[in-house]
């Protein structure tokens, strides 16, 4: 149907050529006038039908990789996605640019669900999305054994790996489409999976024989940093006033409860926060999604079981309140942030009891002992890179065997680089202390002994006579929670997965006896004022007419009941305002604007800069 629409545009016009090749699909269709990275080389193996398994940083472009070689060969697109919720937005994205596009998913009603399946056998459709728990059904391999099919993408291909922190059960069973249609070409793509989760994936999907496209992890964009936590509520509200004020964001936290409470203090705080948490029903999750999506400044609070396909491309900060349980789920989760390429933060919050109860939950798990001694190396990097005094890009994409050769300048230990202290003594002091006490007690007890608070629980068991009581009475409380905090993500303190006490563990033997130093990073609030940092750059004398594409593009979004990102990213916009186009021919100038949405929404926006150009000149 694309190469249909493209053909009958290149004859009324008499401008482009007929062929329909990946060049014209890319340029017509989505607008852009030449690929990104290895997105040409990807599309070309897939097109002369070579298997592909993509890993490339969220925002780089993933997408384009199924959706040209879908328009150029012959047959329908079956893109197996788990976002059902999300289906509806991925195919309004489509059809606006001209792409015949549609799903089957369970929220369909009967008769939708048939006419969709007459129309994929009939070959109507450019792109289909299919749920992998319908996908496997034998009704619907029975389908598209009926059907034409130009290529299989598997998106969010690390819901392959089992014991990953978006682990799908039902794409354990999508080798089907390997051994059914061999010779049907398969991508799969993903934004996240280190090494091991690669192999996971290659061996669960049968795709020892693709080609693998590894592009680098950076995210350039984005500013990481990352805080012990001191009023995690204050300092929440801090950066979202000074430096997000009117953002759409997320904000992540641990658990269902924590969700709910954020939410409503940020609301009581003047924030439009919602929400979202598997524990709400199905309508209230996609009612805030909705909403999250296609309004402005709209911070959504969630467990992360939001936010995996989110496409909206102007979320200009991510915040979590409670350290994830990995670098991969890190990684993934702070993407979400900036995915137009403009500048974006992620800010990560985090104490003594997210060690705690993260390590609590490894230990808990009833994965085999193998499983969780390697969620437990997760849980250890991830600590490692909380406490890094050096670069955390650098050792970000290291972790996914990638390579940035100097420190990158835009995250919080390159832009404030932080002080280191001799903590040897101190260590030991504190160490001691817990194994006096009997290694039965947290962090708060242990912190009373060592400063000498006399009070009933010291007296109660006879802490109050300890050799370490009070040895530590110079160093403030706060200090001592700091110190217990980078000891046990260094691995020398280890804790009781049932009551939370201090544990010593065998690597602290060698700092007790004196055969080993310590330099630990100095907690320090920070002190630079950060101004809100804009994402968009508009020049002054430009602002009212930035201000009315921008409402003329909600009016459109409205009108055909779409997120404003599907009419135009504010990127594109950016583009329109630099080269104020006069005609529909000047408007496919712009990045990011094909033919299709061109013709359906050039001319309003045509108008808009008519009129700002006439008042210029009256």
């Amino acid at each position: 149907m694309v190469a249909f629409f493209i053909a009958a545009y290149c004859i009324a016009n008499e401008r482009y050529p007929m062929e329909v090749t990946p060049h014209s699909v890319l340029e017509h269709t989505f607008g852009y006038s030449e690929f990104r990275g290895q997105q040409e080389a990807i599309v070309n193996a897939v097109i002369g039908g070579q298997d592909a398994l993509v890993l490339m940083p969220t925002g780089g472009g993933k997408s384009l990789c199924y959706q040209i070689p879908a328009l150029v060969r012959n047959g329908v697109a079956i893109v197996v996605s788990p976002l059902i919720a999300l289906m509806q937005d991925q195919v309004e994205a489509l059809r606006a640019l001209g792409v015949k596009a549609g799903f089957l998913n369970s929220t369909l009603s009967a008769q939708e669900i048939y006419d969709n399946e007459q129309a994929l056998q009939s070959g109507t459709f450019d792109v289909m999305y299919v749920a992998p728990e319908r996908l496997i059904q034998a009704r619907t391999i029975n389908l598209l054994q009926h059907s034409q099919i130009a290529l299989f993408a598997i998106d969010e291909a690390h819901c392959v790996a089992q014991w990953g922190h978006d682990f799908r059960a039902d794409y354990l069973r999508l080798d089907v489409l390997h051994r059914e249609f061999p010779n049907v070409p398969r991508i799969a793509l993903t934004a996240t999976a280190d090494t091991r989760t690669r192999q996971e994936i290659i061996e669960r999907l049968a795709l020892e024989q693709a080609e693998q496209f590894v592009s680098g992890f950076d995210r350039p964009n984005i500013q990481y940093r990352i805080h012990p936590k001191d009023k995690p509520r204050q300092q929440l509200t801090k950066f979202l006033r000074q430096e997000h004020d009117g953002d759409a964001g997320i904000v992540y936290c641990l658990s269902r409860d924590k969700v709910e409470k954020t939410a409503s203090w940020l609301q009581a705080e003047g924030f439009e926060a919602l929400p979202y948490h598997a524990g709400l029903s199905a309508e209230i999750r996609a009612y805030h999604q909705r909403r999250f999506l296609r309004e402005d400044s709209i911070i959504m609070v969630a467990t992360i079981a939001f936010g995996m396909g989110i496409d909206k491309p102007d979320v200009r900060f991510v915040a979590h309140l409670d350290m994830p349980k990995s670098i991969e789920a890190y990684y993934q989760e702070t993407g979400r942030a900036g995915r137009d390429g403009a500048p974006s933060t992620a800010l990560l919050l985090y104490g003594f009891e997210d060690v705690v109860k993260l390590r609590q939950m490894t230990s808990n798990n009833e994965g085999s002992e193998a499983f969780r001694r390697a969620e437990q190396e997760r849980l250890n990097a991830m600590l490692a890179l909380c406490e890094l005094a050096s670069c955390r890009r650098q050792t970000l994409l290291r972790y996914f065997d990638d390579d940035l050769s100097k420190p990158c300048g835009n995250c919080d230990t390159c832009l404030e680089p932080p002080k280191t202290w001799d903590a040897t003594e101190a260590a030991q002091k504190a160490l001691s202390c817990v194994y006096r006490t009997g290694q039965r007690f947290g962090v708060q007890h242990v912190v009373d002994v060592l400063r000498g608070e006399n009070n009933e629980r010291a007296k109660q068991y006879g802490h109050d006579q300890l050799s370490t009581f009070g040895i530590g009475a110079e160093t403030p409380q706060q200090e001592w929670k700091a110190l217990f905090r980078q000891l046990a993500a260094l691995g020398y303190l280890d804790v009781d997965r049932e009551y939370g006490s201090l544990l010593l563990t065998e690597s602290c033997r060698h700092l007790l006896r004196g055969e080993k130093t310590l330099e630990l990073r100095k907690d320090t609030k920070t002190t630079t004022k950060r101004s809100k940092r804009q994402a968009i750059e508009i020049d002054h004398e430009d602002l009212a007419l930035w201000h009315a594409l921008r409402q003329c593009r909600r009016r459109l979004a409205e009108e055909y009941g779409v997120p404003p990102y599907v009419i135009f990213h504010d990127v594109t916009l950016q583009n329109m305002l630099h080269l104020k186009p006069n005609t529909i021919q000047q408007m496919l100038e712009v990045s990011g604007i094909g033919d299709a949405k061109a013709q359906k929404y050039g001319h309003a926006f045509l108008d808009i800069l008519r009129e700002y150009e006439y008042k210029g000149t009256d």
